[in-house]
């Protein structure tokens, strides 16, 4: 019987992939592996960012509704404010300084001065929480397609090696379509958790811009209240 000498078994580990694709192929890979790093580290930080906005919120809403008088509140918070509702809260007695006179009396539009601080600094706060995000969703429309195009091209080059050795056997076939396959592999790694997390983070920040809007509102009513008795 005739023995079957078979050769070397071909290595499909990620870095011998790497190492065998082409050149556009490797800069695909390395383009998505550079945007999912970007990516967890922009997810780790707005999760931390916003638990510690939840917290600081919980926090002001407590020693805010304690009864305690508001300009004692305020000059306890020294000029740097912790927390974003702390922040709100400063830009709307600081307007509530400055608008009173000398005599105790108020400068007239004094309510909506107020107003006016308290929205730019919400505006502030809402942009600070969802900084970043775009990039996440840039992420998760386009990785996708890139890595698609990785995968086309290494067929492509795949396809051009096996018409120059005119040999189509499964050993020479295989190495190449996988090689290009992991350029979807990345894309989707990096797009699946980019999407998912934008609209996480999108949603968490949207509910806590609206915890702010709503203290707003609720400290401009009190200040509207004692703008009219005096």
């Amino acid at each position: 019987m005739e023995n079957l000498t078979l050769g070397p078994a071909a290595d499909f580990s990620l870095v011998a992939l790497f190492l065998r694709a082409s050149l556009t192929v490797k800069a695909v890979m390395v383009i998505l592996v550079l945007a999912s790093a970007w990516s967890w580290a922009i997810i780790i930080r707005k999760l931390l960012v916003q638990a510690a906005a939840r917290r600081d919120n919980a926090g002001f809403d407590r020693r805010f509704w304690s009864g305690e008088p508001l300009d004692d509140l305020f000059d306890r918070m020294g000029a740097r404010p912790r927390g974003a509702a702390e922040r709100v809260f400063a830009a709307g007695m600081t307007e509530w300084r400055r608008s009173q006179r000398e005599d105790g009396a108020l400068i007239p539009g004094a309510q909506s001065r107020i107003d006016r601080a308290m929205n730019v600094a919400t505006l502030r706060e809402g942009d600070r929480l969802t900084r970043g995000l775009p990039f996440l969703a840039t992420v998760g429309s386009t990785a996708p397609f890139i890595g698609l195009f990785g995968t086309v091209w290494g067929i492509k080059t795949a396809f051009e090696g096996i018409a120059l050795s005119q040999d189509t056997s499964l050993a020479v076939v295989a190495p190449g379509i996988a090689e290009a396959l992991v350029a979807t592999a990345l894309g989707l790694l990096a797009a699946i958790p980019a999407v998912i997390f934008y609209n996480k983070l999108v949603t968490d920040a949207d509910r806590i811009t609206g915890q702010h809007e709503a203290f707003a509102d609720e400290f401009s009513t009190i200040l509207s209240r004692q703008i009219e008795d005096s």
